[in-house]
């Protein structure tokens, strides 16, 4: 009898290979659903207190509107003095970690990115809850990896895991949020090593949030049957809201670069923010400040809303910013989108809720360059037949805002169609396209390029 040692070994190597992933999957649900309990609860605490915070501020008379000020001077000079690092918002500050500072965030930031933002929200200042919470996660679990050990690439998954985690307890929605954190690092390409352990802490921190009483709100929408019509006209909301994308994302390009290159003192900016903010608060309420988000909820149910309202928001917004508060940009997002939709309907005499709650994830989509978590938002939300809604409106938004996004920071790994050619195809941030006239010489001369290499 000859004994084959050939396939013995081959079989032996399996075995052992199978061995190594089991422990590497049992190894990172347990290291995942740590970081998910673990910035869950500090999460629900975040929001605990600026729900308390707000709250309070909103029983006042109408002179609470002059506390803006000292809100956007308190959060700009203790980012500057404790924590410059924690400076704008959140999320592109974390993408950037990730990226060039091998996921190391300094421990000032946590605190920091708490107090002023807080202290921006509860005043009046029109900022979002899901930077600060993201930077709040993805904090710890640095300052875990660093106090541990860990590896720089076991460091990086355990950062992505904090935010995946942050963003599904802010989202109340566990596969968006986590999706959103994995996809939205790189654009043109989904990390999918990430995707086990990103859904495993973004369900444990969602279930951890509620069952520390995080209530979400619910839109009841009335979703119509799928066919040609409604398609043509998914299609053409798809444009509208691909140019009402580009103009939020330049509006707070615009005015942040404007309120760095304006030679003035810092309390001159602050005090200008502040009095726009003061103004939009006394003429238009309270719903056009903050998150925004009960105006959201108010426009996903039905109600419509003034026909300015996304541009006003994200002025708003950008002001807010350039004038030292501290927050994110993508819940404010969500209102936007939902108020362009708003409009949308109104001019072509539609449902209110239906195109408001397709704006909201179009501008998810367009806004940041994350279809995918924006189409399990929209199902996540509003049910699955919104399913084919949301791809279309989604993809579409995607792909036609181009190069754009509110976060500066991530990485384009490849165009979003063959059609586009990068400026400089070894930089990875040269955002802007070449124009048609001279694409095809430029995709000729690479292609000689690369056949003379080959050669």
């Amino acid at each position: 009898m000859v004994f084959d040692y050939k396939n013995k070994f081959k079989l032996s190597q399996k075995h052992k290979n199978d061995e190594i992933q089991l422990i590497y999957v049992l190894k990172w649900l347990v290291l995942s659903m740590f970081a998910g309990a673990f910035t869950g609860a500090l999460i629900r605490l975040f929001l605990w207190s600026l729900e308390i915070g707000i709250k309070y501020v909103k029983s006042l008379p109408d002179w609470r509107y002059l506390l803006i000020p000292f809100g956007l001077f308190i959060a700009y000079y203790t980012i500057k003095l404790f924590a410059p690092e924690a400076a704008g918002h959140g999320t592109d500050k974390v993408i950037s970690a990730i990226h060039y500072r091998a996921s190391r965030i300094s421990a000032k930031v946590v605190p920091a990115k708490i107090f002023t933002t807080f202290i921006t929200l509860s005043t009046g200042g029109v900022v979002g809850t899901e930077g600060p919470s993201v930077q709040i996660g993805s904090g710890f679990m640095s300052w875990i990896a660093l106090l541990f050990k860990l590896s720089a690439h076991e460091r990086k998954k355990f950062v992505i895991c904090g935010a995946s985690a942050a963003l599904a307890a802010v989202f109340g929605d566990p596969i968006a949020g986590a999706i959103f954190g994995v996809e939205v690092l790189f654009v043109g390409e989904f990390f999918y090593p990430m995707l086990l352990q990103a859904i495993s802490s973004g369900v444990v921190s969602w279930l951890v949030c509620t069952k520390l009483g995080m209530v979400y709100p619910k839109a009841s929408i009335v979703i119509p049957s799928f066919n040609y019509t409604t398609l043509f006209i998914t299609i053409f909301a798809s444009i509208f809201f691909t140019f009402v994308c580009m103009f939020h994302i330049k509006c707070v390009e615009k005015i942040g670069e404007l309120a760095k290159s304006w030679n003035v003192a810092q309390p001159i900016k602050t005090m200008i923010a502040a009095v726009a903010l003061i103004f939009s608060g006394y003429y238009f309420g309270d719903d056009i400040l903050r998150t925004g988000e009960e105006g959201l909820f108010s426009i996903l149910n039905g109600n419509a809303c003034p026909w300015y309202y996304f541009a006003l928001k994200s002025f708003l917004l950008a002001i807010t910013l350039a004038g030292g508060g501290s927050g994110g940009v993508l819940t404010p997002t969500f209102f936007i989108g939902a108020s362009a939709g708003c409009l949308f309907a109104q001019i072509f005499g539609l449902d209110i809720g239906l195109y408001s709650a397709l704006g909201f994830i179009a501008c998810v989509a367009g806004a940041v360059n994350t279809p995918m978590a924006a189409i399990f938002l929209g199902i996540g939300m509003f049910g699955a037949p919104i399913a084919p809604y949301a791809a279309i409106v989604c993809l579409i938004t995607y792909v036609l805002v181009g190069p754009r996004s509110l976060y500066s920071t991530q990485i384009l790994v490849r165009p979003k169609s063959d059609a586009f050619v990068l400026a400089e195809p070894n930089n990875t941030h040269s955002w802007n396209y070449k124009p048609r006239k001279f694409r095809n010489k430029f995709m000729k001369k690479r292609h000689f390029k690369t056949n003379k290499n080959n050669q």
